[in-house]
C-alpha cells in the first residue's frame, strides 16, 4: 500500500523491538583525520555505510534544515521555519518519510545552542539556555531519538559545519582551523589537531568581548547576556537593529560594512592569537556580501600588526580567511556525519 506523505514518520520492522532500541550515542572523541594517512577518520568504515541512508538536522534559530543523502552530489533538503519543538519536529519527520520511508538508519543533529555535549549529564542532549523560551532545557536528542527509533548524533552546529568543511571543503588540508558563522547570532567551532575541541562545554565564540569605542559607536549591542559582545555588535541582528535594514538589503558602500568588518577581525584576531589556527572558514548568511572577505582580511593583518610573522597572514591571507566551500549546507552535512558517526558506533 503506498504511504500516506501526511502520516508522521514510522520506523519499520527491522528498526522496532527489544534488540534496536532508540539510542542518543554520545560521539567518541575521535580525530577528524586519520593523521598518518590524511583519511577522515570518521569515515574509516566507509565500506560499511557506503549504501546506507541518514538524514541530518540542522537546527538554526530561526531555520530547520533538514536533509537526506550521503554527500554533496547526494543530498535532499527541506527548510522551514523554527517553530516549537513539536511543530518543527512533526515537519521534520514528514520530510524524513516522504524521502526515505523506512530505509534511515541514523539521525544526526547539528543543533543552535547553548546544548549539553557531555555524555555523562543528566541533560545531555538538552538544549539549555537558548533565548528561545519554546527550546530551553528542551531535550533535543532524546526527543528525536524517541520519534524515530533510530541513533541519533547530536553536537552544535557550527561544530558539525566544521566536519563537512574538513571532509568535503575548505578544510580538507588542515589539521588546526575555525569554522564561523556569521548570521542571525555568531557562533563558532574550532578543530585542533584533527579533533573537535569540545571542553567544559563548547566553544561560544559570538560571545567573546571586542574593544567598544562607545564614543565612535554608541549602539550597545543586542545581547541579551552580554550587550556589546561580538554577537551583539557583528551579527545580523545587530545589523537591522542597528541600521533599521536587514544585512541583504544594505548596498555595498553602506558605513555598516567598514564597521562589520573591524568588528569581525578584532574577533579573529583574538582566535588567531588565542588557537592559532592554520585556516579560518567564515560563512553564515551576513557573508553572502562577499566584499566583506578582503575588507576583513585587511583589518586582520593591520590589527595583528606582523606579530605573527607567518607568510599564511602576510602574503597567503586570501588563502586563510577563506568562504566554505559547500555554501550554505555545511551544517546539514555535517549532520550526516553525526549521523554516520552515530550508526557506527551502534554496531
Amino acid at each position: 500500500m503506498p504511504r500516506d506523505p501526511e502520516a508522521p514518520y514510522q520506523a519499520g520492522p527491522s528498526q522496532v523491538g527489544s534488540r534496536r532500541r532508540p539510542a542518543i550515542v554520545a560521539l567518541e572523541v575521535t580525530p577528524v583525520w586519520d593523521v598518518g594517512g590524511g583519511r577522515f577518520a570518521a569515515l574509516e568504515a566507509e565500506n560499511k555505510v557506503a549504501m546506507e541512508l541518514f538524514a541530518g538536522i540542522e537546527a538554526g534559530g530561526t531555520k530547520f534544515v533538514c536533509g537526506i543523502g550521503t554527500g554533496p552530489e547526494d543530498l535532499s533538503v527541506a527548510s522551514f521555519p523554527t517553530m516549537s519543538p513539536e511543530v518543527t519536529l512533526e515537519k521534520a519527520a514528514r520530510f524524513f518519510g516522504e524521502q526515505a520511508g523506512t530505509k534511515l538508519r541514523a539521525i544526526g543533529i547539528a543543533s543552535f545552542g547553548p546544548v549539553d555535549l557531555d555524555p555523562a549529564s543528566k541533560t545531555y542532549g538538552h538544549v539549555t539556555s537558548t533565548p528561545k523560551l519554546a527550546w530551553q532545557s528542551y531535550d533535543f536528542a532524546g526527543a528525536v531519538a524517541r520519534k524515530f527509533n533510530l541513533p541519533v548524533g547530536f553536537d552544535t552546529d557550527v561544530n558539525a559545519a566544521a566536519l563537512a568543511e574538513a571532509r568535503w571543503g575548505a578544510a580538507r588540508d588542515v589539521l588546526d582551523f575555525i569554522y564561523l558563522t556569521v548570521g542571525t547570532g555568531i557562533g563558532g567551532g574550532a578543530v585542533a589537531g584533527g579533533r573537535l575541541v569540545h571542553g567544559l562545554m563548547h566553544p561560544e565564540m559570538g560571545h567573546i568581548r571586542l574593544p567598544h569605542d562607545s564614543r565612535q559607536d554608541p549602539f550597545p549591542g543586542t545581547c541579551p547576556f552580554h550587550g556589546d559582545c561580538l554577537e551583539g555588535l557583528a551579527s545580523g541582528s545587530a545589523i537591522r537593529q542597528r541600521w533599521g535594514e536587514c544585512a541583504r538589503d544594505l548596498p555595498a558602500d553602506h558605513p555598516a560594512w567598514a564597521l562589520e568588518a573591524h568588528y569581525l577581525a578584532l574577533a579573529l584576531a583574538t582566535l588567531v592569537c588565542t588557537l592559532s589556527p592554520q585556516r579560518i572558514v567564515v560563512g553564515g548568511g551576513v557573508m553572502q556580501r562577499d566584499f566583506l572577505f578582503p575588507m576583513i582580511r585587511h583589518q586582520l593583518r593591520s590589527s595583528l600588526n606582523g606579530y605573527i610573522p607567518k607568510r599564511a597572514l602576510i602574503e597567503e591571507i586570501d588563502t586563510y580567511v577563506v568562504p566554505p566551500q559547500l555554501g550554505n549546507h555545511s551544517g546539514v552535512l555535517g549532520a550526516l556525519l553525526l549521523a554516520r558517526k552515530a550508526y557506527l558506533q551502534r554496531q
